[in-house]
């Protein structure tokens, strides 16, 4: 069985989700290097925080520096869309091909509705079937349109329902869950527009969905969680069963076949790594280099760092999201991500766009241990052209900077 170091399969694991690649010059990044990094990681976690900005941004912007951030909107809100959403990290954008593969996740969704979506189903009866006709009849909406949109086609109706925001909402986000709606992009105050999938896939992925779904009723579904097994071996270069699994929140036990299925198939090949406690897998086509030169930002909701006891293992810096922590209690800031030069983590920056003042606030630094001036040379550089690419004017110096502690025996996922 092959063995890695640590630092081996640290650079196996940058190449593999696009780290190795040389940036577009400043400013030319175009549709080809937007579908480049969607081909590379598989899908693009989304979050509403915008300290600094939405974070699907970020993914891109550390893998090809400043780009035009309207060829992202354009590719998830326009057809032929390049992106969708759906349920498949978190929230996130993912191709459309991807989409069908989630099949038995919708299938699941409809018998195992949570508590919120029980009590409307309970205490509104007939709401979710009118909030799905609103949208098939007058789609792209978003939550408020098809409230004000039931308001006016169902006036006696409402008043029996005593619906709300609240009760329209939830209903919304089970159709979508349950893949009866899609998403057909975001305004500007990011408020999903929901349409009916037939709306906003391309020809033919709604009705593959339902080969997946008679393959899920003949007890076939695994060959869904296998493209999924794929896609996510190929995205993270090499990880244990644990690392693929999380990539598209699967369920261990039902990843384990599909692994095994890999290795035997020779797409996957089992290997041990330095100070990893369990068996992992590296993919077959993974590149290998003996150097990586990156220098990138990366957003706390990029999936290189997703899996946390992964990224300790990786860089040997124990990472953690501190935003619903209280603010006296925080170690390294509110929004922090990891600053990437060559093939380590060396410093993490607590960062703000404040766009009244035109700035870039650098809040807090931490520098890790072995950090030197190439390091902060690179930051600076970095921090700039992010400066620019937000359309801020400068970079605000950190109120505090600080180094982390020495840290112990890395995690071993």
């Amino acid at each position: 069985m092959r063995h890695l170091t640590q630092a081996q399969a640290r650079r196996i694991a940058l190449a593999a989700q696009g780290f190795g690649r040389p940036r577009p010059v400043a400013g030319t990044g175009g549709v080809r290097d937007i579908q480049r990094v969607i081909d590379t990681v598989g899908v693009v976690q989304i979050d509403s925080v915008n300290v600094l900005t939405r974070s699907h941004y970020l993914p891109f912007f550390a893998r090809l520096g400043p780009y035009d951030r309207a060829l992202l909107d354009r590719a998830r809100d326009q057809a032929p869309r390049r992106l969708v959403e759906y349920w498949a990290h978190e929230a996130a954008l993912i191709p459309p091909r991807t989409w069908p593969l989630f099949a038995q996740r919708m299938e699941a969704a409809q018998v195992e509705a949570w508590g919120g979506m029980r009590r409307v189903r309970d205490e509104h009866p007939g709401l979710v079937e009118a909030v799905l006709a609103e949208v098939g009849a007058r789609g792209p909406l978003t939550s408020r349109q098809v409230e004000a949109a039931l308001a006016h086609d169902h006036p006696r109706e409402s008043d029996n329902w005593g619906w709300n925001w609240s009760a329209v909402k939830r209903s919304l986000e089970w159709l979508f869950w349950t893949g009866q709606v899609s998403s057909a992009g975001r305004t500007a105050q990011f408020e999903r527009r929901y349409a009916v999938p037939g709306a906003v896939l391309p020809p033919g992925v709604d009705a593959e969905r339902s080969t997946w779904t008679d393959r899920h009723t003949a007890g076939g579904d695994a060959a869904a969680v296998l493209e999924l097994v794929r896609i996510a071996a190929k995205a993270l270069g090499v990880g244990t069963l644990q690392c693929l699994a999380d990539y598209f929140r699967l369920r261990p036990r039902i990843v384990a076949p599909a692994i095994a299925a890999l290795v035997k198939s020779g797409e996957v090949e089992p290997v041990t790594i330095q100070g990893w406690k369990r068996p992992a897998y590296l993919h077959g086509t993974a590149r290998r280099p003996r150097e990586i030169h990156a220098r990138a930002l990366v957003s706390p909701f990029d999936s290189l760092v997703w899996q946390r006891e992964r990224t300790e293992a990786l860089f040997g810096v124990r990472y953690r999201l501190e935003i619903y922590t209280p603010a006296a209690q925080r170690v390294h800031g509110y929004y922090v991500l990891p600053f990437l030069h060559g093939d380590r983590i060396v410093a993490r920056c607590d960062l703000k766009a404040d766009r009244a003042a035109g700035v870039l606030r650098l809040q807090r630094l931490t520098w890790e241990p072995g950090s030197d001036a190439g390091d902060q040379q690179a930051l600076a550089a970095e921090l700039e052209a992010m400066a620019g690419w937000l359309g801020l004017g400068d970079v605000a110096p950190a109120g505090a900077v600080q180094s982390a502690g020495a840290v112990g025996s890395p995690g071993a996922p």
